[in-house]
């Protein structure tokens, strides 16, 4: 395994070392777990190079705090890549990415505008500027991202397609704790209380499935019976229930297309998201 810190090195690695061969990438910010694992695994299963970004993209963050209180893993990072038989970590420093005087961004599609896109203005611009300079130096073939955060796989997409790129975007089903928790870095913050009720989130969403199964086709009764069983959870604060189209994360009137029930949370100053696809009642 080699790490590269910078994109001239990525371009002169690719030069001499990919001889056509397929180049499957993961991008993460670091602080890797058993979800990030599961993108390796699959990535390293299905071509023949592994390639692992980890680049703390502050671009995407509209608190700066929140940046600068990001966790960097490093070390235990490097060796969860060499576990899983990465080819290359590329870990570009920040100002290689974003030079002094850099004004160059990517406008996210639709896609960016609900849910996330109306509390976090930019966080999507963010998201797609960083990935179009990733995709731009490591070239993949494939690239795999967490069904987790649903709607970033949406803007990659959707990024993906009216650009252009010749890439294959991948996402692979979340991966979670036994009691349905979608794994994620924030779930340390919780306290013991806050991680025994967290699990209604996914409980919740997994009985609107089953209501859909069965026969709904109303978002509004479907999202009022999650509603109601969240608040009867302890200190678990709803920011939003929404049921978008999965192409392209637009409010539908009936669930009659292949559709996402997408939530976000809180416990305090914890916030989770998860979501959980669904099909149209069979008639």
């Amino acid at each position: 395994m080699i790490v590269i810190t910078a994109p001239e090195q990525m371009h002169e690695w690719l030069h001499s070392y990919r001889g056509g061969k397929s180049i499957g990438f993961v991008p993460t910010m670091g602080a890797l777990h058993a979800g990030h694992e599961v993108l390796l695994q699959q990535a390293q299963q299905e071509n023949d190079i592994t390639v692992l970004s980890i680049f703390v993209n502050p671009t995407q963050f509209n608190v700066q705090s929140d940046f600068e209180a990001y966790p960097r893993t490093t070390e235990r990072d490097l060796r969860i890549a060499e576990h899983h038989g990465v080819d290359v970590v590329y870990m570009p420093e920040t100002d290689r990415m974003y030079p002094e005087g850099w004004r160059i961004f990517i406008e996210p599609g639709t896609a960016a505008d609900p849910l996330e896109g109306l509390g976090r203005p930019g966080h999507f611009r963010g998201v797609a500027t960083i990935v179009t300079k990733l995709f731009n130096t490591v070239q993949p073939t494939h690239a795999y991202f967490g069904k987790k955060d649903y709607q970033q796989l949406a803007v990659i997409r959707q990024m993906v397609s009216e650009l252009n790129f010749d890439i294959s975007v991948i996402g692979v089903e979340t991966v979670r704790h036994d009691d349905g928790l979608a794994m994620s870095s924030r779930n340390v913050r919780l306290s013991d209380v806050q991680r025994s009720t967290a699990p209604v989130v996914y409980q919740a969403l997994v009985s609107a499935k089953n209501l859909v199964d069965a026969g709904e086709t109303s978002p509004d009764v479907v999202i009022n019976t999650m509603t109601s069983r969240l608040a009867a959870a302890d200190g678990c604060r709803i920011e939003y229930i929404e049921i978008v189209r999965q192409t392209d994360l637009q409010m539908i009137s009936a669930i009659n297309c292949p559709s996402v029930i997408c939530i976000a949370v809180w416990f305090d100053e914890v916030r989770l998201i998860d979501n959980i696809e669904i099909q149209p009642p069979q008639r």
